[in-house]
């Protein structure tokens, strides 16, 4: 029997700190999930510099039995790391776990919705006329 996985693919820094927005997200999805579907497992990988690594993430899944996995970049564009290095990690993880579908989707910066969200934030840091 296998499971789901959502996994939040960020850069990652050499500040701890940099990652509490990304820890946040991760925990507000886990409560969302949480009555609807409590298997989904839901964690945080990053490209470099800190842990795990998306592959490290993806092959830990793997092993406990997850045979659908879907990364969502957690990056403001389209960059060169979602362009073209996320493209590579995702044949390397494919070929490394033939048994697990492994898809991915945009940017989170791209998406309508986030950027909607992302106006009213700007226009909401406005003094009151």
């Amino acid at each position: 029997m296998g499971g789901r996985a959502l996994v939040l693919f960020a850069h990652g820094a050499r500040s701890a700190s940099w990652a509490a927005p990304f820890e946040q997200l991760r925990e507000m999805i886990k409560l969302r999930v949480a009555a609807s579907e409590p298997d989904l497992d839901v964690s945080l990988a990053f490209l470099e510099l800190m842990s795990p690594r998306l592959p490290e993430q993806v092959a830990a899944l793997a092993a406990q039995g997850v045979d659908d996995v879907t990364v969502v970049p957690v990056f403001l564009g389209q960059g060169g790391h979602v362009l073209r290095d996320l493209p590579l990690i995702l044949d390397e993880m494919r070929l490394a776990h033939p048994g697990v579908t492994i898809r991915t989707v945009g940017a989170v910066g791209e998406d309508p919705t986030v950027l909607r969200a992302m106006t009213d934030y700007c226009l909401s840091s406005l003094p009151l006329a």
